[in-house]
């Protein structure tokens, strides 16, 4: 049963699956426009979720190689790329919900906006650095770096989790309000912290061996 489990992973239904699922939150705040149904302050609920769901696929997106070690399934490292991509999708829409409706498109006071409140700067800064991840997700870009210089490239996500739960906590500390942003926090440390110990273990069994082939 289990083996069959990981052969569906490998299934196109499966990818389209993951895909659809993905992207349901999306076509849930389009269908809540449509019908008006986002409250009585839509610009700041298209702010918020846009915001929540970037969050939460970085968590996703981050949780697929424990999840990946941890089970044994090689398979679910088919569907980072589209995470990743479809998280860069969300942040897109969280910056336009901002320049557009905080903003009202003024490129001119969305420049002076940025460096003077520091929550938008942190939010515009993790933007840009999961531009630079979307741009180089491709196979041209992975042979065009290198592999070594590829994954050392793509550990920005790690910085990029932080700037994301700064800005989220910066925006919350007006309300001081930080449920979220603590689970938010602990689950991106939690990763990290996994990551942490991966990599000191490896680290420690290369050292193991070195010494070992030197007597």
């Amino acid at each position: 049963m289990l083996g069959l489990g990981r052969k569906l992973l490998l299934t196109r239904p499966a990818w389209w699956l993951v895909l659809i699922l993905a992207l349901l939150p999306l076509l849930h705040l389009v269908w809540l426009t449509w019908q008006d149904g986002l409250g009585a302050n839509p610009a700041e609920y298209l702010i918020r979720a846009t915001g929540d769901w970037t969050l939460r696929g970085l968590c996703l997106g981050l949780a697929i190689t424990p999840l990946r070690v941890q089970l044994g399934w090689p398979e679910l490292a088919r569907f980072r790329r589209m995470l990743g991509l479809l998280t860069y999708l969300y942040a897109c829409l969280h910056l336009v919900c901002y320049a557009l409706f905080d903003m009202g498109l003024d490129v001119q006071e969305i420049l002076l906006d940025v460096p003077k409140r520091p929550f938008i700067w942190l939010g515009v800064s993790a933007w840009f650095l999961l531009s630079v991840m979307a741009a180089t997700s491709f196979n041209r870009a992975v042979r065009w770096l290198g592999g070594a210089r590829w994954q050392a490239l793509h550990r920005v996500v790690f910085a990029v989790a932080a700037l994301a739960v700064l800005h989220f906590w910066w925006m919350r500390a007006a309300k001081s309000n930080f449920n979220e942003v603590l689970v938010y926090g602990a689950i991106l440390g939690a990763l990290l912290a996994w990551r942490l110990q991966r990599a000191w273990r490896k680290r420690r069994q290369r050292a193991a061996a070195q010494a070992t082939s030197a007597t």
